[in-house]
């Protein structure tokens, strides 16, 4: 098991929501921007959202109004609260954190997100 290890997916109905979870161990975890990227098969996996270590977010498209990307540091957490879920949201989704001053990244093991129509 890596560092990264994410929880919370699952099956949700379109129009409901989930909140992913991504513990971190092992890392420094206020030196890591932490992102949620998602990959369907045979598809490149792509950002979804991203957060630095002082708060500063980024959202995909497809992201922005829906859902929320958060961290407490204290915790070693970064959330997703997906919100307004559509079926189109359905993919695996992985947890990444990228040193901020060192080439230096992780992946969680991805957790599969299903959102029936």
């Amino acid at each position: 098991q890596g560092p990264l290890v994410e929880s919370g997916g699952g099956l949700a109905q379109s129009g409901g929501s989930l909140r992913l979870s991504c513990a971190a161990s092992s890392l420094e975890f206020s030196y890591y921007t932490m992102g949620w990227f998602r990959q369907g098969s045979g598809e490149r996996r792509e950002l979804v959202a991203d957060i630095t270590y002082d708060g500063r977010t980024n959202y995909a498209d497809s992201a922005k109004g829906r859902f929320t990307i958060s961290r407490d540091n204290a915790k070693n957490t970064v959330y997703l609260q997906m919100n307004s879920l559509k079926s189109e949201d359905t993919d695996v989704y992985y947890c990444n954190a990228i040193h901020q001053l060192e080439s230096r990244y992780f992946w969680g093991q991805g957790i599969q997100v299903i959102v029936s129509p």
